[in-house]
């Protein structure tokens, strides 16, 4: 009888264990417990720590209440602008309410993922190209309020969410390079043209001081030397001015008088041309005889051709033979005047003709 007791109590006390045991559960930090009892949410929400429920009869489900990060899948759209791209991004949120996290939805994680997909493809027909490449965060946080105004409900916060990265087609990327590359190069020409400018404007300056002081043309020249020299080159290309060369020359000769404005009709080397008479002019020897005879030597023309009517010119017409014979007047009117056709006998007496040497004729 004792021994029958002894087992009862024995087994009422491992029942009694069990039963404790069934209904002593442990929350941890990070989570929260709501406990449904026959079907109905009884209590407050648990909080870490050890907890008793009532086995059986209580049913209690943790809920995390750490940031949850989510990536949401590519999604294909088409822009405002109509362009094709593929935009994928990531979302961060949390549990605030474990309770309405719940019982407000079945499945609070396949939700949120859902409303992002929905919430990412709205934003790519609501915005333009240049607006995902660049201007990203504005539609990070159109998408965060898409996201979270029906998850407060959910008792669920939208911490963040990103947008990962776009895809773009190959004839896109092609044709954005090339309008990169375009724009690259217009800015060099600019800025390469900017510093031309510049360059120019330095150099105009330098020329007017080089021109007041011709010294420093020669400083300039020896410092370039000086640069060429330093990389060593066996051979030194050495760049001598014209300027210097008149400084130099200036230098050495000195002031040089100024020279008389020449007079009109005369020239540098004698009398005016006008004023120049055989015989007298010292640049033109005068007449004679024996000049006229080496001539018409060098000519091979004998010199008893030279003057046979005593004129002081050569007769071309004995040397073919012929005397020279004066020019009889035509006509009744020339005949009035003889002394222009005679012989030289009605002249004024030429002092010349009488200094002139005879020459034989021929």
């Amino acid at each position: 009888m004792v021994q029958e007791l002894i087992v009862a109590i024995t087994a009422a006390c491992s029942a009694s264990v069990v039963y404790v045991a069934a209904g002593a559960k442990v929350v941890k930090q990070y989570e929260r417990g709501v406990v449904f009892r026959l079907g109905r949410v009884a209590g407050e929400v648990r909080s870490p720590g050890f907890t008793m429920v009532v086995p059986f009869v209580d049913r209690m489900r943790k809920v995390n209440m750490q940031i949850v990060t989510l990536p949401i899948p590519a999604q294909e759209g088409i822009t405002r602008d109509n362009v094709t791209v593929r935009v994928d991004a990531v979302v961060y949120f949390k549990v605030v309410d474990a309770t309405n996290a719940i019982i407000q939805v079945e499945d609070y994680r396949f939700a949120v993922s859902q409303m992002a997909q929905t919430s990412l493809r709205s934003i790519i027909g609501k915005s333009d190209l240049d607006d995902l490449l660049s201007n990203r965060e504005k539609l990070n946080q159109g998408l965060e309020l898409m996201i979270d105004s029906p998850a407060i409900g959910w008792g669920v916060q939208i911490d963040r969410v990103e947008i990962k990265d776009v895809s773009l087609p190959e004839s896109m990327k092609r044709s954005m390079a090339r309008q990169a590359e375009a724009d690259r190069e217009r800015r060099a020409r600019v800025i390469n043209a900017d510093a031309e400018l510049q360059a120019s404007k330095k150099l105009a300056e330098a020329a007017g001081v080089m021109s007041e002081q011709p010294a420093a043309l020669q400083l300039r020249l020896l410092q370039t030397v000086v640069a060429v020299a330093a990389e060593k080159n066996s051979t030194l290309v050495l760049p001598f001015p014209v300027e210097l060369l008149r400084f130099l020359e200036r230098a050495q000769t000195g002031p040089q008088p100024a020279e008389p404005p020449a007079r009109p009709g005369r020239t540098p080397d004698g009398p005016p041309a006008a004023e120049r008479q055989p015989g007298v002019d010292p640049v033109e020897p005068p007449l004679t005889a024996e000049r006229l005879g080496r001539s018409l030597g060098a000519l091979g023309i004998p010199e008893s051709f030279a003057d046979t009517d005593g004129l002081g010119v050569p007769d071309t017409f004995g040397i073919l033979g012929e005397p020279r014979v004066p020019m009889e007047p035509e006509g009744p009117e020339e005949s009035a005047r003889p002394q222009e056709f005679g012989n030289g006998q009605d002249r004024a007496p030429d002092p010349e003709e009488h200094a002139k040497p005879e020459t034989p004729s021929g």
